[in-house]
């Protein structure tokens, strides 16, 4: 049973049991059907398993010039804004199995879709849903659901002051991924819109267009800087669930800590080689002259100082 089916059943129970709680003494045929039926959803739900996870859906409601009220919106805009946020959603999705090239197709392409399901209310937007053929494990979030987060979380650190939660954010971004977020704000600013994103229980939106230009300003490559470098030093500790790693650097006596990306596949063996002489390639992720965050890209190459 998915668990859409599951929640339908909840429902009917919860109503079966308002219904005995007001119903006359003399309507004891009604209430005898009811009570049968509530005890056969009961014994459902005892020996129920949800064996699907349900599909990340997404609100993406605009406003601003391109929008008519709750009637419509230009079809120009309304297909380029989805375009742009679809492509970003794909190119996150894609960055999270392994680092993207700067040119050529997004890997994964296919199994990280979107669909566009019903049009949604809040001036005007779409309803969208994560496409996947067969069912979705209920182990972990999926690609899609973890991008559509990452995607919020930059935009919500946008359009924070703070330099830091900013800098948190974009660091989990891959560097062709985040240029597509850009497009998609670039998109709005162009068209003088804005927008209103929904998914789970968290509501992201722009307040008006001055927002949306001042995001756009604070994600540019000019304010949120990006850099590959090599770097040389020590392993001091790694944690491997939660991907973090100190590094202790050969030519001064500063740690560093950072996140360890995808392409390592198993952060745990890092720990296998702590306080060794190692260079590692890393992803340094800094907004205006705020503290660096940094990604290792590969793993480790392990040997001696030269």
């Amino acid at each position: 049973m998915n668990r859409q089916d599951y929640l339908h059943l909840q429902a009917e129970q919860k109503f079966l049991n308002e219904r005995l709680v007001s119903l006359p003494e003399n309507a004891w045929i009604t209430r005898q059907s009811t009570e049968f039926r509530l005890r056969t959803i009961e014994e459902q739900l005892e020996g129920i398993q949800i064996s699907e996870r349900e599909p990340a859906r997404i609100h993406l409601t605009f406003n601003g010039r391109p929008v008519v009220g709750n009637h419509g919106i230009f079809a120009e805009f309304g297909m380029k804004a989805v375009n742009s946020f679809t492509e970003a959603i794909i190119a996150v999705a894609a960055s999270l199995a392994a680092p993207l090239k700067a040119m050529g197709p997004i890997p994964n392409k296919d199994q990280n879709q979107l669909l566009i399901t019903n049009t949604a209310l809040g001036s005007f937007g779409f309803e969208l849903e994560e496409y996947h053929m067969g069912q979705l494990s209920l182990d972990e979030q999926t690609a899609v659901e973890q991008a559509v987060e990452r995607t919020r979380n930059l935009l919500q650190g946008a359009i924070n002051p703070d330099d830091e939660l900013l800098a948190d954010s974009a660091a989990e971004l891959d560097q062709r991924a985040l240029d597509k977020v850009r497009a998609f704000v670039n998109t709005l600013a162009e068209n003088e819109a804005i927008c209103a994103l929904q998914f789970r229980d968290r509501i992201f939106h722009f307040t008006d267009v001055g927002q949306v230009r001042t995001s756009l300003a604070r994600i540019s490559q000019d304010n949120l800087r990006e850099e590959e470098q090599c770097l040389e030093g020590e392993f001091q500790g790694v944690l491997p669930k939660r991907r973090t790693f100190e590094f202790r650097l050969a030519d001064r006596p500063d740690v560093i800590t950072g996140k360890v990306g995808p392409a390592v596949l198993n952060p745990e063996e890092l720990n296998a080689h702590l306080y060794q002489f190692a260079r590692i390639k890393v992803m340094m992720t800094r907004v205006g002259n705020g503290r660096p965050r940094y990604l290792l890209l590969e793993p480790p190459e392990w040997g001696t100082t030269a």
